[in-house]
């Protein structure tokens, strides 16, 4: 299938794990992406190995989503470069876990200011491309902490549910032209990170998962395909969670 051919697609936070498999497979089906990490290295190789297998649809761009300047030059070098932008992808997070007795004002401000701000940064940057775009899409990946957080996770939560509400006022504001605003909130998804939690603590999430297994990085990318995709023209304003159950 090639449901994004002649698409256009920016995807945050894809130098590695959920982001990357988000870009690879938009790739897959004919989109020209924009592969966007903080980091040049990460994002760099991200795009040659989505390059090896489709030759020529990855373009990796280096910047922090918190810095708002550095985004709107980012958002004016993906159109110049690769055109009009059709799907827009808000994946990059980070976590700085700690009780909100001994969190520290900085780790508050780093996650907001990357999970919440920068999708605030990246569709100030690409709604005026977006508005005038055929099937204009913008994914937000929130998660299920945003839901019903969790203890540790204060600075985390409130990023993930602000990022709940910004995608809902969004999707009213964008209405008008067409373009559909949603998110997705994700389970428990084995990545790397994930991979280096104690067997314990893996055993307790179990727990809670009625399907009884973790998610993997492809069910995060099948949802954004079918959101990104002319099936879910009518959907907007939504949260689909992906967690195996766990937020029912």
């Amino acid at each position: 299938m090639q449901r994004f051919a002649n698409k256009t697609a920016v995807v945050t936070g894809a130098g590695r794990g959920i982001g990357q498999e988000i870009a690879k497979a938009l790739a897959a089906e004919g989109a020209k992406v924009a592969v966007v990490s903080r980091s040049e290295s990460s994002c760099s190789k991200a795009a040659e190995e989505i390059n090896a297998l489709y030759p020529g649809s990855a373009t990796a761009y280096a910047v922090d989503v918190a810095d708002h300047a550095a985004v709107q030059e980012l958002a004016k070098k993906i159109g110049d470069e690769l055109g009009t932008v059709n799907i827009l992808v808000n994946n990059a997070g980070v976590t700085r876990d700690g009780l909100l007795m001994r969190m520290k004002e900085e780790d508050w401000d780093t996650v907001l200011d990357t999970n919440l701000k920068g999708a605030f940064n990246t569709v100030k940057g690409f709604m005026r491309v977006l508005m005038k775009a055929e099937d204009a899409r913008i994914i937000n990946i929130a998660s299920v902490i945003g839901l019903i957080g969790n203890a540790g996770q204060a600075n985390y939560s409130a990023s993930k549910a602000g990022l709940i509400g910004y995608t809902k006022a969004v999707a009213r504001e964008l209405s008008g032209r067409k373009v559909t605003c949603n998110a997705i909130a994700p389970g428990f998804i084995t990545t790397d990170m994930t991979d280096e939690l104690p067997e314990a603590v893996r055993a307790e999430v179990l727990k809670k998962i009625p399907l009884g297994d973790f998610g993997k990085t492809d069910d995060i990318s099948a949802a954004v395909l079918f959101l990104a995709s002319p099936a879910a023209r009518y959907i907007t304003g939504q949260v689909l969670a992906v967690d195996g159950g766990m937020t029912m």
